[in-house]
């Protein structure tokens, strides 16, 4: 029978809470020798199966004591614990899980992101092995979204993935988005794009954007109020030609998607922990053929 012993620290059961996870507590030393109080992930599984209680929470509640789950010691002290506490209580959404968004799911849910929604209606086919991190052989034919949340459970069962198999559209949107402090744009048009844009907008919450197409690819931060892909695309864009996206062009091959996705997950990072200079009314340009970063800036 599972005990119903709450470890989420109310008035009544806070000081047992904190005996509870300390008793399970170990102290290790980091790779730079210092004494870190760490929280097992087979620790985490006992709690998880006595309390009846998932790893997110058991998470959520160490680190409130200055526990740190053992998964996380190669994050500080680039992410403290304060940090890494901010980011397990944190939701974004990752609109496409394709060869960007892929990539940006895999690194938020390494990185501790406690909640992701994940919204794509397309499945994954032969071609996208090629760049798709989410893309196997086995799972041809499956939908991506549903796909992320699995590959999600097997990397960081303390990541809740919420999925969505549909497209992002102005009538679904506002309530897939609700309660997201970021969203991240791993679309592959602009049409799109600008829909996820003025959703963002009216939400009040941050736009992170990517692309690729070929060996080139792009990154910007977009806030409400910005004026945002009007700065690269001009006036909101018409249908778009699916035969002459650069993407179709070009191609994209696997090293562009990896690298374009980690500047958008620090972008990400940045906006969460409120630290470092976001890629604000400036567009980071990556070239990797001749191994080039160019940085556009706007006027603000």
């Amino acid at each position: 029978m599972k005990r119903k012993q709450s470890l989420g620290g109310n008035e009544k059961s806070g000081p047992l809470a904190g005996e509870i996870l300390q008793a399970r507590a170990c102290m290790v030393k980091d790779p730079a020798g210092r004494a870190v109080n760490v929280l097992q992930e087979e620790d985490v599984e006992t709690l998880c199966s006595e309390y009846g209680l998932n790893h997110a929470s058991i998470y959520v509640a160490a680190l409130k004591q200055g526990i740190i789950p053992y998964r996380y010691l190669r994050n500080r002290d680039s992410v403290t614990p304060a940090m890494q506490l901010k980011l397990a209580e944190s939701r974004v959404a990752v609109i496409g899980a394709g060869g960007l968004g892929g990539h940006v799911v895999l690194l938020l849910a390494r990185l501790g992101v406690g909640s992701l929604v994940v919204v794509d209606g397309d499945s994954f086919d032969e071609t996208n092995q090629n760049r798709q991190a989410l893309s196997t052989v086995r799972n041809r034919g499956m939908p991506k979204a549903l796909e992320a949340r699995s590959a999600v459970a097997a990397v960081n069962p303390g990541v809740d993935v919420i999925a969505h198999a549909v497209r992002l559209d102005r009538s679904n949107g506002r309530k897939i988005l609700a309660g997201c402090q970021v969203v991240v744009d791993a679309l592959d048009n602009v049409a799109d794009r600008f829909i996820i844009e003025n959703l963002a907008r009216d939400l009040g919450v941050p736009l992170v954007h990517g692309a690729v197409a070929g060996f080139e690819g792009q990154v910007m931060s977009i806030l409400p109020g910005d004026p945002g892909f009007e700065l690269l695309y001009g006036k909101e864009s018409a249908p778009w030609d699916s035969e002459k996206r650069p993407e179709a062009v070009f191609g994209v091959p696997a090293v562009t998607p990896s690298l374009v996705a980690a500047l958008q997950v620090m972008e990400t990072l940045k906006i969460l922990l409120n630290k470092g200079r976001l890629l604000r009314n400036r567009m980071l340009r990556v070239d990797l053929e001749t191994a080039e970063f160019h940085e556009i800036g706007f006027k603000e």
